[in-house]
């Protein structure tokens, strides 16, 4: 399988009757890995740029005989160098789950810094569109509900988040100076809380948490009394999004995520009922600087791009749920679920 039906028209050939091909880093990942498919299915050659310090061989494994992917082992934030033409860059490389970033805190600094500036400059020397792949944690714990992209946020620059959240910041400042100063064709996407098929059982974020605890017949751990919401998005709609700023002339930044809003409570509850699990769920602490309230403002989305997600909570859960209960099922792992 190369790639799956995308919802934007495919990318056709120029006059030179070349292939259009996208760099994606961090291609390997829970995301990049669904975006590499859409653009193959698109009409695009891809570059598949990652070091697997998060990501996995395993994400990208079905694009392994297309010919229109290639899968390059690389630190972007140590060389970018990709031989070629290329008219589209995705920056993706980061860990992003809290586990991951507090395990390698140094390195997610320099993938936002560092690989910014390379992704940044391979753009730039091939005369491309550059998206940044940035994050509502630039909002930080947030006093303006919901998240309009013009608001600054309210981020602890040395807290236990402030290397994920302080590196996605220093990226945007940096895409934007490499767009005003060199004109560098840029923008900027910051993706909501995306769920949804090869996201890692250890992620650490609720949903991957939740369908590991509830198919395996554990406690649900809600940190604090649950009552702190967010925005989920299914990944065929972050990715869609990407899409839809890639092929646009919008610089940004620009939300993408689902502007429907659930507590942590609320969503346990929701995997407990659609795995149909007997699991009880468990009140832990609540980690340092959690964020209260996450929703997004979409308009200007809807307004520029078109786009909004289309996917429903439960739809995207039992998806998600479905594909849990397979990686469960091939390692010979009883569920625990009723």
């Amino acid at each position: 399988m190369c790639g799956r039906g995308a919802k934007l028209p495919r990318a056709t050939d120029d006059s030179s009757g070349r292939r259009p091909r996208a760099v994606v880093t961090g291609g390997a990942g829970f995301l990049g890995s669904h975006l590499c498919e859409a653009l193959i299915a698109q009409g695009y050659a891809v570059v598949c740029v990652d070091d697997f310090c998060t990501g996995s061989p395993d994400n990208v494994a079905h694009l392994a005989d297309c010919p229109d992917f290639e899968l390059l082992r690389a630190d972007v934030s140590e060389d970018l160098t990709v031989v070629g033409h290329v008219d589209l860059v995705f920056h993706l490389a980061s860990p992003a789950s809290p586990p991951a970033y507090a395990r390698l805190p140094l390195h997610t600094l320099d993938a936002g810094s560092l690989g910014t500036r390379n992704a940044l400059a391979l753009a730039r020397n091939r005369t491309a569109r550059f998206v940044l792949a940035s994050t509502s944690e630039v909002y930080g714990d947030p006093l303006h509900h919901p998240q309009t992209e013009s608001y600054w946020g309210n981020v602890n620059p040395v807290g236990p988040r402030s290397v994920y959240d302080e590196a996605k910041r220093f990226a945007e400042a940096l895409t934007t100076a490499e767009g005003k100063a060199r004109g560098t064709d840029v923008a900027i996407a910051r993706i909501f809380n995306t769920y949804g098929p090869r996201m890692r059982q250890d992620d650490g974020r609720a949903v991957p948490n939740f369908i590991h605890q509830a198919l395996g017949g554990a406690p649900l751990t809600v940190a604090g009394d649950g009552s702190q919401t967010r925005s989920l998005t299914y990944v065929d709609d972050t990715v869609a999004g990407l899409l839809a700023l890639a092929h646009s002339r919008v610089h940004g930044p620009v939300n993408i995520g689902n502007d429907t809003e659930l507590s942590i409570r609320e969503l346990a509850g929701m995997v407990i009922e659609l795995t149909g699990s007997k699991s009880s769920v468990d009140f832990v602490q609540r980690p340092i600087d959690d964020p209260a309230v996450r929703r997004p403002d979409i308009t200007r989305a809807a307004e520029q791009l078109g786009w909004k997600p289309q996917t429903d909570i439960k739809e995207g859960l039992l998806r998600t749920i479905d594909w849990f209960r397979g990686l469960q099922s091939s390692a010979g792992i009883p569920s625990g679920a009723a």
